[in-house]
């Protein structure tokens, strides 16, 4: 039997659930109504289910009107695609209606919605997955393999630096993404992806937390301090921003432009802000120092504006060092990727060598060892995307290394975020217990 499914939040993250129950899963799966502030991504969806998979008409529902969606279509699970600072009211709403549900990450944003999403779980018994499909990428897969094979040993400290390039780490700059109320910056919308791996890789959580951060290249005061004399708002009609590297060219006919350009006029969301404008809260460089309840250290790093994309991690152990060195490719949430990569991306981007992982480990003594992994499908995040949609959609029996991820697995990898920023206002190191009651 056909399990029902309704979609809050039909933005870009909205895509990977909407064709896979449309597609490689009808079987077990029915998409049966959508929820939104806006009706114009709505109808674009609903005519994309009807085009592309003769489905529908989908229902469609405001967001003032979830509860009469739960009511008429009494689904079995809610997906949560919304903006992250609404995703507490829809995942408790949803359990307290009598539904399971499905939430992208990060589950919530700071500690006292990540408390309510608690309460309301052990209240109401209902079932949440959250979506960490890094967990699933082959490559980390095979990190999680070699740690668990006790390889190198008892792990006692980690570095951890995560590099976005000029064309993903400046989008998040554009879009609401920047107003630190709408995502809990990147430490807690971004880096919960890093920080649950680390979680899953050393099977502990965090303990103490300290972090400093700051936004010190995008804005406008940056720029104005570099030099820069030329400003605009938003791409769209600005001279200006024809000669801006950073400014995003959305093309005419493309997914974005249907989602965000046709619709913007219900509710005045710009995706094509500039980089360089006033109003970011949220920071581009930062470091983070973790201590796990297994005391091991990690040294975290991530800023928005580098290069190339990508990232290094090596874990320090008693038998030896496992050196884990990614190189990505350039990513935007959006089909517009190519019209505004930098230059030197967008030659990266033309290169048709497979830019191979390495993974090392270099014992105390002897020779360093080489390790491989396999890639089975060409789905996003490494050939991850697909492993965790027949989690989510044919369920996880079978799941050796803890793939699937719960609610606990979700408010552990925030947790680390919403301590980092607590910590850089107070300038004091954050203990994770004072935060949440589990």
């Amino acid at each position: 039997m056909k399990k029902k499914y309704v979609l809050v939040g039909t933005g870009g993250r909205s895509s990977m659930y909407l064709e896979a129950i449309a597609g490689d899963f009808t079987e077990t799966a029915e998409i049966c109504a959508l929820c939104d502030t806006n009706q114009t991504r709505m109808d674009h969806r609903q005519k994309l289910l009807l085009d592309k998979y003769g489905i529908g008409p989908v229902p469609t529902y405001k967001a003032a009107q979830f509860e009469q969606m739960i009511a008429d279509i009494k689904p079995d699970t809610v997906i949560v695609t919304s903006m992250d600072r609404t995703h507490h009211k829809y995942i408790c709403r949803a359990m307290e209606l009598g539904c399971d549900v499905i939430t992208e990450k990060p589950m919530t944003i700071d500690a006292e919605k990540c408390q309510q999403i608690i309460d309301t779980k052990k209240r109401t018994g209902k079932n949440i997955i959250v979506t960490f499909n890094y967990r699933y990428s082959p490559r980390n897969t095979r990190i999680k393999e070699l740690l668990k094979s006790g390889i190198a040993g008892q792990i006692t400290s980690v570095t951890f630096e995560w590099l976005l390039d000029t064309s993903h780490g400046a989008d998040y700059f554009r879009r609401w993404h920047r107003n630190k109320n709408n995502s809990g910056g990147l430490l807690v919308h971004k880096s919960t992806h890093h920080f649950d791996l680390m979680n899953w890789w050393l099977d502990s959580m965090p303990k103490t937390v300290f972090c400093m951060a700051d936004l010190k290249f995008y804005g406008k005061e940056n720029a104005e301090n570099r030099g820069v004399t030329e400003f605009y708002s938003r791409v769209r009609g600005s001279e200006i921003a024809k000669k801006d590297p950073f400014a995003i060219r959305i093309p005419e006919g493309s997914l974005t432009e249907q989602l965000y350009y046709d619709a913007e006029h219900e509710d005045s969301y710009y995706r094509d802000q500039s980089v360089f404008g006033d109003g970011i809260s949220i920071e581009d460089n930062m470091n983070v120092m973790v201590r796990y309840e297994n005391n091991t250290v990690m040294n975290y790093c991530l800023y928005a504006h580098a290069p190339w994309e990508g990232y290094r991690v090596c874990f320090n152990g008693t038998k030896g060092r496992l050196e884990f060195n990614v190189v990505e490719n350039p990513f935007v949430n959006s089909d517009i990727v190519e019209d505004f990569a930098t230059p030197g991306m967008r030659e990266l981007m033309t290169d048709k060598k497979t830019m191979v992982p390495e993974i090392i480990f270099q014992p105390l003594w002897g020779k360093p060892v080489e390790f491989t992994y396999e890639v089975k499908n060409k789905s996003g995040h490494g050939g991850g995307d697909m492993l965790l949609l027949n989690h989510i959609f044919l369920g996880a029996e079978n799941d050796p290394l803890g793939h699937a991820a719960g609610y606990l697995d979700g408010a552990k990898s925030i947790l680390t975020g919403i301590a980092a920023n607590i910590s850089m206002k107070t300038g004091q190191a954050v203990n994770v217990k004072d935060l949440v009651q589990f």
